[in-house]
């Protein structure tokens, strides 16, 4: 069962949010054969301008989902992050299924853990760091996990050369490759 932690900003969570939350999240778990130790974070913001923003992120053994969503309604912008969702949860399937297939791939996994630090002000100030469990995998595979992560680059071990690769997205928007190597 997945375990769901709904936090609110400038709104108070009722049993009513946390309930109609839990409802539409436990939907995505038939996609999935075991998520009891998986945790969905829902961040569930009120703007000034009467606007509601739902965030949430699902971090799996082998995959992080992330959506996020601002409407007038707030139950409205949950309908929308599940839906989004779950579409990204079927082309994921989709993708996979057609590799492993294809190539045999086994699946992977990519857990950011973010530890903010607080340090003085400096024009080089780092203010996040992440630490990621880099899985095998083929390039096309790292841009779509980039992109169902919303990010503008992905770090991937690469599946034939185990060698350490970053997909990104140009200004142009297509997608660029860094091989990392000994060569100098």
């Amino acid at each position: 069962m997945l375990k769901i932690n709904v936090r609110g900003e400038n709104i108070e969570v009722t049993g009513a949010i946390r309930e109609y939350v839990e409802k539409k999240l436990t939907k995505l778990e038939k996609y999935f054969e075991n998520t009891s130790n998986s945790t969905a974070h829902v961040n569930l913001k009120v703007y000034t301008d009467k606007t509601y923003k739902v965030e949430v992120t699902i971090p799996l053994p082998y995959l992080v989902l992330r959506a996020e969503e601002t409407s007038p309604d707030m139950y409205a912008s949950i309908d929308l992050v599940t839906d989004k969702l779950e579409r990204q949860i079927r082309k994921y399937k989709t993708k996979v299924n057609r590799k492993s297939r294809e190539k045999g791939f086994a699946s992977f996994e990519f857990v950011p853990q973010a530890e903010e630090k607080e340090e003085e002000d400096k024009k080089f100030e780092i203010v996040r760091t992440k630490h990621v469990s880099l899985k095998p995998m083929d390039s096309e595979e790292a841009v779509l996990q980039m992109d169902m992560l919303g990010h503008n680059f992905f770090i991937y071990e690469d599946a034939e050369t185990q060698g350490i690769n970053i997909v990104y997205r140009r200004k142009d928007g297509r997608y660029g490759l860094i091989e990392a190597g000994d060569e100098g």
